[in-house]
């Protein structure tokens, strides 16, 4: 089931199209990466599904519920914009305490505190926010998005200005909320963080989905080959020819070292193949490395594709 499906959504500023005509559907309980250049049109599209801006076209129904009804399910919705703004002179326990009674939850102190430490501010519980760092607020934020155990959490840039400790936290936190069946729907300019947390990934671009797909399709729709770095016993002079003649029919350029070779693929099927030639010539392998494109790869290239058109 989805918990999210777009249909046409389309949101114009006078003449100026921002979001043009999207139709985009995510899965309950995945993490779900959107990604997008700055001006791409994710904020604008996020505010609309979110209710904070009216569609010009277009429909969303989000957990069930279509567009026009979200205030009946905000309860139900987390939010961490990219910048959260907080009280001064209130500590992150009263902080809670104040979005509990907006969100009408009667949510136990215990709770509360429960969270913060979740988040990593168990020391700071009862410190006022003008103290906090950004690192800080920015915890403070994912506590506030989380208080209400949304099914749906929309996290925008949840680690910008987080040291690294605190992202690797927040990343097994984001892991952990996932497998409790909410669905997350993420936006970074961290590309390996999407990379590494993301079940499927939407690349935006303006104010269309450019592509979307988990990252086996992502690569696919690339279309780059695949390098394979494998490391080898030593190949005697008379066997390389013969070698190179049967890697031919899975490879599309092979360069045999004496201990070191680098082969191009089309797709990772042959590997096996490519293995079992050296096998079969008592050429012992002791690494085999897979370089395909990362996520950021693939964006720089689709964007200049774009571009370019």
């Amino acid at each position: 089931m989805s918990a999210l499906t777009t249909r046409n959504l389309t949101k114009k500023f006078g003449k100026k199209t921002v979001v043009n005509g999207i139709d985009l559907t995510v899965d309950k309980s995945m993490i779900f990466g959107f990604l997008g250049k700055n001006g791409a049109g994710k904020s604008t599209f996020i505010n609309m599904i979110t209710g904070l801006m009216e569609p010009t076209d277009g429909s969303f129904e989000i957990l069930g519920h279509m567009g026009k009804g979200i205030r009946d399910i905000q309860h139900r919705i987390g939010v961490l914009p990219d910048y959260s703004s907080f009280y001064d002179d209130l500590t992150a326990l009263d902080h809670l305490k104040y979005f509990s009674k907006v969100m009408k939850l009667s949510t136990p102190k215990k709770e509360m505190i429960d969270t913060l430490e979740r988040v990593g501010l168990e020391d700071a519980i009862q410190v006022k926010a003008k103290n906090f760092s950004f690192g800080m607020k920015k915890k403070l934020g994912i506590a506030q998005a989380i208080i209400n155990k949304p099914d749906i959490l929309f996290l925008d840039e949840p680690t910008s200005g987080v040291d690294a400790n605190s992202i690797l936290s927040i990343h097994t936190l984001i892991n952990e909320i996932a497998a409790t069946g909410t669905t997350i729907f993420l936006t970074s300019h961290n590309l390996d963080e999407v990379e590494k947390l993301c079940d499927e990934v939407a690349i935006m671009n303006n104010g269309t989905i450019q592509t979307k797909g988990n990252m086996e399709q992502l690569r696919a729709h690339y279309k780059r080959d695949i390098t394979l770095y494998i490391k080898h016993s030593s190949i005697l002079e008379g066997s390389r020819e013969k070698m190179g003649k049967d890697l031919s029919v899975w490879v599309n350029d092979v360069n045999l070292g004496d201990t070191l070779s680098e082969i191009l693929i089309e797709e990772e099927k042959f590997i096996p193949e490519i293995n079992k030639i050296f096998v079969i010539n008592n050429i012992n392998v002791y690494r085999l490395e897979v370089d395909e494109p990362s996520l950021e790869e693939i964006f720089l290239n689709l964007n200049e594709q774009k571009d370019s058109a």
